[in-house]
């Protein structure tokens, strides 16, 4: 299955779109490899999504097209969960004054 299709169907991104858009960016890994939205996702692999504030490494458990909305959390495994390092703007600010 496609990592953009895939992330659509777990609800871990509302929209296919967005996925792809992310993915583009460079902000979604498969198996610790920066993927594509076309990059086909199997059973047991890793990804690692870089939201904004956070980011999430999840375990492909189950490949489905169209699972009911309860049934989506079930095709995932959240590995981990960890907010992003936020650059403190002030600090670079008076670091380079």
């Amino acid at each position: 299955m496609r990592l953009d299709k895939f992330l659509k169907s777990s609800r871990l991104i509302k929209r296919r779109t967005l996925a792809k858009e992310i993915c583009d960016a460079g902000r979604i890994s498969v198996n610790e490899r920066v993927a594509k939205a076309s990059t086909e996702v199997r059973l047991a692999d890793v990804v690692t999504i870089q939201y904004g504030q956070k980011t999430v490494r999840v375990k492909v458990l189950q490949l489905l097209d169209n699972p009911r909305k309860d049934a989506a959390s079930g095709l995932y495994e959240v590995l981990s969960e960890e907010p992003n390092a936020q650059i403190d703007e002030a600090f670079i600010d008076d670091a380079n004054s």
